[in-house]
């Protein structure tokens, strides 16, 4: 099953060549058809000229440019719109994300699961200098959506998740700008009967660069992906249900 990995990039010049040789590396290791596709989101810095000369020594990485509008959850749609493979993962383009991670979810999804999500507060995840502000608010959010959801799964807004292909077909339209589409994918899938799994993963804070998350701006987003969610499970009498072979 050929796996692609979508990772959008805005001014990650510093930080893009480890990612992805490290992300190589490993593919190669273990043998796993792939694709990597870094999105460009319109980087003001050299991120697409380094990505120019990377491809000459990565022969799986494929890259594309989001011209506009910009944001997160944009590149990432413009990933899941090109990607060519039979699964997907998303990843971040600053090495927080594993990729010995990677291979673990790759792995779970062929025993039949629609999706593998990450968790990295469950028993076996790391975090590895992770905020304090950050660690707060995320706990606090994460503990509202599983008891409004009814669900057991404690990280949904971590963005490091894998999909099979009719997943992300059966979880469209994506509405999600920005970062709250880390919400959106995974309460969608759920929401609408597909099968996931849960593993933990580590997460490290970037060495390089600033994070593009912007807290202050992201309340109302978040707020408005959780009450669609919301009302989907609550009021669409499973018309957006998968159905079921």
């Amino acid at each position: 099953m050929k796996l692609s990995v979508v990772i959008p990039a805005y001014n990650e010049s510093e930080s893009i060549t480890e990612t992805l040789e490290s992300l190589y590396q490993v593919l190669q290791r273990e043998q796993i058809p792939h694709e990597i596709l870094v999105v460009n989101d319109n980087s003001k810095d050299n991120t697409l000229e380094v990505l120019d000369q990377l491809k000459k020594s990565i022969h799986s990485l494929n890259v594309v440019t989001n011209s506009g509008p910009n944001g997160f959850g944009y590149a990432v749609r413009k990933g899941l719109d090109n990607f060519s493979g039979d699964c997907v993962a998303v990843m971040m383009a600053d090495l927080s994300d594993s990729p010995e991670d990677l291979i673990a979810y790759y792995k779970k999804l062929l025993e039949g699961y629609d999706c593998v999500f990450g968790s990295r507060w469950s028993k076996g995840g790391k975090v590895y200098d992770y905020p304090r502000h950050k660690l707060f608010l995320n706990r606090a959010v994460n503990n509202m959506v599983r008891l409004l959801f009814g669900i057991r799964y404690n990280d949904c807004t971590n963005a490091f998740k894998m999909y099979r292909k009719e997943t992300i077909q059966g979880i469209q339209p994506l509405l999600s700008p920005h970062f709250n589409l880390t919400l959106e994918m995974p309460l969608k899938a759920i929401v609408r009967g597909y099968t996931y799994a849960v593993l933990p993963n580590s997460w490290t804070n970037r060495k390089f660069g600033v994070s593009k998350l912007k807290i202050r701006e992201m309340g109302s987003r978040y707020f408005f992906i959780l009450l669609y969610c919301l009302i989907e499970k609550f009021f669409a009498r499973g018309d957006f249900k998968k159905k079921w072979d």
